[in-house]
């Protein structure tokens, strides 16, 4: 029994890789991450439990030229104890989210270092990644450029492209023009990678 997930590798790997893109959500612990994927999926508020290890669901979004895209989430709960495991979700990821709680100023230094972290991992050079800027529906949240100059965007490699979405996830706000954007951005990477690929 134990041996069952092994075996059938292959037949995955097999499937043409445009199928679905591999998205892995990030952020510290109550930043609403578990409910940007609950949205998503159910179009609806879930109330959520902190994630203790992850969560993960095929989602089929409608884009803006009503293009449907497969989005294979996972979302890794965001506890500090559990944030170094988050690599090893990262690995061969097309992209990445990072949702960031709008309110809570303290904690965005920290925010901050995470994401850093993640982005300079040698293997996530490059991987596009979708800031949520979530709770922005409440009165005292951080303005967008605050957001980007505390989390120090400006600092990112200038190989990881980014886009900060305000959003609000109890509500859905954002989300869809977020994941058009990073759907962007991963196509661009993508057909970069391909013609590097060529003139080798």
């Amino acid at each position: 029994m134990g041996n069952g997930l092994s075996d059938q590798t292959p037949i995955l790997s097999s499937l043409p890789s445009f199928q679905s893109f591999h998205i892995v959500i990030l952020g510290l612990d109550s930043a609403g991450k578990t409910t940007v994927l609950y949205r998503l999926q159910f179009n609806e508020f879930v109330n959520t439990v902190p994630t203790k290890g992850f969560n993960t669901e095929k989602i089929k979004v409608t884009l803006g030229n009503s293009k449907t895209v497969t989005f294979h989430f996972w979302d890794v709960g965001g506890q500090e104890k559990l944030r170094p495991l988050w690599k090893s979700y990262t690995r061969c990821t097309d992209g990445i989210v990072f949702v960031v709680d709008s309110v809570d100023v303290e904690r965005m230094e920290e925010a901050k270092t995470e994401l850093h972290k993640i982005t300079r991992i040698s293997e996530n050079q490059g991987v596009p990644v979708l800031i949520i800027a979530n709770k922005q529906d409440l009165r005292n949240s951080l303005s967008l450029s605050e957001i980007e100059k505390m989390l120090a965007m400006s600092e990112l490699s200038s190989l990881t492209p980014w886009h900060l979405q305000p959003t609000c996830a109890i509500i859905g706000d954002g989300l869809k023009e977020g994941l058009e954007k990073l759907h962007d951005m991963i196509i661009k990477r993508r057909k970069m990678l391909r013609q590097q690929k060529k003139k080798r």
